[in-house]
C-alpha cells in the first residue's frame, strides 16, 4: 500500500466539502475532485492489496463496465428533479461525492489493472468518460436558463446564478474531460513504448 497517493486523496476530498457550498461552480468543482482527480490516485495506493477492487471482484476488472457504472452515477446526480430533492441536506450531498469517489476509483481501478491486454480497453473507457463529461459539462453550461434552483440561492463569486451555472459547466469541460483525456494518452503512449521494446 502506497500512503501518498492516499493521503493525497484524502486531502482533495476534505478541500471539497466545504468548496461545495460556494454556488454552482464551487458543487461542480467538488464532484470532479472526488471523480476526476482524487480517484485515480487511489487504485495507485490500493494496487495489489486486499482493497484494490480488482482483486474483490473480477466485474470490477472491466474497465468498460465501470465506464458504463460511472456514465449512469454521474448523470443520475446531475438530473434536475435529482439535485432538487437533494437539495441542501449535507448528508446527501456527502453520499454523492462517495458515490462519485467510488465509481471514479472503480473506473480507474481497472483501467490501471496490470496487463497489456487490458490497456486498449482502459484508454477506451477513458475517451468515452471523458466525451460523456464534455457532453454534461456543455448541457450544464449551455442551458438557457438555471437549472439548479437550490443551488442558485448564493452563487459563487457575487455571478448571477445563470454565469454561476454556465462556468460550473466550464469547470466540468475543463477537469472532467482533460483528466480522462490525458489517462487515455498516458497510457496510450506507455502501451505503444511497450510494443515498441517488444519489437
Amino acid at each position: 500500500m502506497k500512503a501518498a497517493p492516499l493521503l493525497a486523496a484524502g486531502a482533495l476530498m476534505a478541500s471539497s466539502v466545504p468548496m461545495a457550498r460556494q454556488g454552482v461552480t464551487g458543487h461542480m468543482a467538488a464532484h470532479m475532485i472526488a471523480v476526476a482527480l482524487a480517484a485515480p490516485l487511489l487504485p495507485v495506493g490500493l494496487r495489489a492489496t486486499a482493497c484494490d477492487p480488482t482483486r474483490l471482484a473480477p466485474p470490477f476488472a472491466s474497465a468498460l463496465a465501470m465506464m458504463v457504472l460511472e456514465l449512469a452515477v454521474v448523470w443520475s446526480w446531475h438530473l434536475p428533479a435529482v439535485r432538487a430533492a437533494v437539495g441542501h441536506d449535507e448528508a446527501l450531498h456527502l453520499l454523492e461525492l462517495a458515490c462519485f469517489l467510488i465509481v471514479g476509483t472503480l473506473l480507474w481501478s481497472a483501467v490501471l489493472a496490470p496487463g497489456t491486454s487490458s490497456r486498449p480497453a482502459g484508454i477506451g473507457a477513458l475517451l468515452l468518460t471523458s466525451m460523456h463529461m464534455t457532453l454534461l459539462g456543455a448541457l450544464i453550461g449551455l442551458a438557457p436558463r438555471t437549472l439548479y434552483p437550490t443551488l442558485a440561492h448564493a452563487p459563487f463569486a457575487g455571478l448571477s446564478p445563470l454565469q454561476d451555472q454556465q462556468l460550473a459547466g466550464v469547470v466540468m469541460l475543463l477537469i472532467g474531460g482533460l483528466s480522462y483525456l490525458v489517462g487515455a494518452l498516458a497510457i496510450l503512449r506507455q502501451l505503444l513504448g511497450d510494443e515498441g521494446e517488444a519489437a
